[in-house]
């Protein structure tokens, strides 16, 4: 009897922690998920936000309306790429002209899912992360669920889209990935953030000449997506999608509520963000994405002309340069707002189980998760949880330096000199 109930335990203690029942863990957290995405769509009261303004400006141009800077809607001027648009616009004729928002819920409610299964298809490759997290990742997290199916926003869109393109990387299909990573940045720029991890990557596997013809195909989508703007007015369209110096406004902030608004709205702080951005990414692609014992520069030279091969692309490099990439522009980000959770919220589990978690250390972790969702369903954001947010990504970038440190190369003893030996003479 007790010898069954202690095989019954480890059972199910293998169950929570063993990274390879993600498959069968994954399977049953679908399944509720669907039951919680009906649920929500019919017990809980739509929010509309944007999606009235979404529709009003892909009206626009279904109504021939070709020139950018007309294209508007309630909330003010059209302010994402041309991708945007074409999804939209096809959501604006299946759900009647916009109308038909509980159906327009029913698709994101599908979308929720299929981004869960792109999510959880990378966890499973990783075999990195304890299944019992994802209970947090899943059922646990109202906001997201809200951003998906109460609030229609476009960001989930462009976040399934890209997590499809990780999944092509991990499959080393790089041209159809950069091609989907490209159609990401259509729909919002936010994608941009993962584009230095994705540099390295490329660099690190096909070399400077090798990665030309990928980045041409991210930028010959961007061309041919946006032409029918780009013919009628080119500044306009690129100066309102690819508007990298948009103000925020400060009652929307989640992450600097703490400042005096002044101060969040002044150049000088963007610059000191922005400088501080691009420092992480060099410091991360110096000492963390970087391991080979050349300088980061032979990355340039074709992988089969190195003096010193560059270790394979495994699964976890690519998901973790990607996913740490992301995470240093959120911690950097001039504002986020609420919908922004979803930029990196699906990474989280991965950013913290990713180094090596002694016993102890799971509960902290999961403490560290917990306490995110809480700064982020604090509404309206404060001081504190401004603070604390800050505090959190903190302690997440620490463990992932440290972490992930390279292992010091063992110190060999130096030789021990033993006294000459005696000639037969001198004894």
């Amino acid at each position: 009897m007790a010898a069954g109930l202690r095989r019954v335990w480890r059972q199910r203690r293998a169950l929570l922690l063993e990274p390879g029942y993600t498959p069968l863990v994954a399977a049953c957290l679908c399944l509720a998920e669907g039951g919680v995405n009906l649920w929500v769509i019919r017990r809980v009261p739509y929010t509309e936000i944007d999606w009235k303004a979404y529709m009003e400006e892909v009206e626009g141009f279904a109504n021939g309306t070709l020139d950018y800077t007309q294209l508007k809607g309630d909330t003010g001027p059209l302010v994402y790429p041309a991708g945007f648009v074409y999804i939209f616009l096809g959501l604006y004729y299946a759900t009647g002209r916009g109308a038909d928002i509980r159906l327009a819920q029913y698709l994101f409610a599908g979308l929720y899912l299929l981004n869960l299964l792109l999510v959880f298809r990378i966890y499973c490759r990783t075999n990195k992360v304890p299944p019992y997290v994802f209970f947090f990742m899943c059922c646990a997290s109202y906001r997201i669920h809200s951003i998906f199916v109460l609030r229609l926003f476009n960001d989930p869109i462009a976040m399934a889209i890209l997590f499809l393109a990780i999944n092509l990387f991990l499959e080393e299909r790089w041209s159809w990935g950069c091609l989907l990573f490209s159609l990401a940045v259509s729909v919002k720029m936010n994608i941009l953030l993962f584009a230095p991890g994705l540099l390295f990557l490329l660099l690190q596997r096909f070399g400077l000449l090798g990665c030309i013809p990928k980045l041409c195909i991210c930028a010959l989508l961007q061309v041919v997506l946006g032409l029918p703007f780009l013919l009628v007015n080119p500044l306009g369209y690129l100066t309102r999608s690819f508007d990298l110096g948009r103000q925020f406004q400060f009652k929307w902030t989640v992450n600097w509520r703490f400042l005096p608004e002044e101060v969040f709205q002044s150049r000088a702080f963007h610059v000191g963000l922005l400088l501080a951005h691009l420092a992480g990414l060099g410091l991360f692609a110096l000492h963390r994405w970087h391991r080979s014992k050349e300088s980061i520069l032979a990355l340039l030279k074709d992988p089969a002309k190195r003096k010193h091969p560059s270790p394979p692309l495994t699964v976890n490099k690519i998901v973790f340069v990607l996913f740490s990439s992301n995470f240093l522009g959120v911690c950097c980000s001039r504002s986020l707002h609420y919908q922004f959770y979803v930029w990196y919220f699906h990474t989280l589990p991965y950013l913290l189980w990713c180094t090596p978690t002694a016993k102890l250390a799971h509960m902290p972790k999961v403490l560290l998760l917990g306490v995110i969702e809480l700064c982020w369903n604090t509404y309206p954001s404060t001081v504190c949880s401004s603070l604390s947010l800050h505090i959190c990504h903190g302690l997440v970038l620490l463990q992932l330096w440290y972490g992930t440190a390279p292992p010091l190369a063992p110190q060999t003893p130096p030789p021990s000199r033993k006294p000459p030996a005696l000639s037969k003479k001198a004894q």
